[in-house]
């Protein structure tokens, strides 16, 4: 048999925690339903972005959509190595830097 005042301690410790998550849950639902209708209202009055011309993402700059750059770590190289595009990741496109992927500025 459990102890009487260990009883009304984790009674109480669970309504506490129990509203706690309740209060957690509702704010982030009630946060993501107000960024959803300020992005929407946003996405309806804003210009496409013309460096993307709307899609968010060009071609990478760095590695000009080939995926792998030649690169050598000493000053005067002798051979060259290509590697991976440290700015695409070998995706061959970047986002958009000016509307951050979204199309829109």
């Amino acid at each position: 048999m459990i102890p009487r005042p260990l009883r009304i301690f984790a009674t109480g410790t669970a309504i506490i925690l129990g509203g706690l998550v309740v209060l957690n849950v509702t704010s982030a639902v009630c946060v993501s339903a107000l960024r959803a209708a300020t992005e929407s209202k946003r996405r309806k009055l804003a210009l496409p972005c013309m460096l993307c011309k709307g899609k968010g993402f060009y071609l990478c700059k760095l590695c000009k959509g080939n995926a792998t750059i030649e690169w050598s770590p000493l000053y005067d190289p002798v051979a060259m190595n290509p590697c991976l595009c440290p700015t695409c990741d070998g995706n061959r496109v970047q986002r958009c830097l000016n509307c951050l992927g979204k199309g829109y500025t």
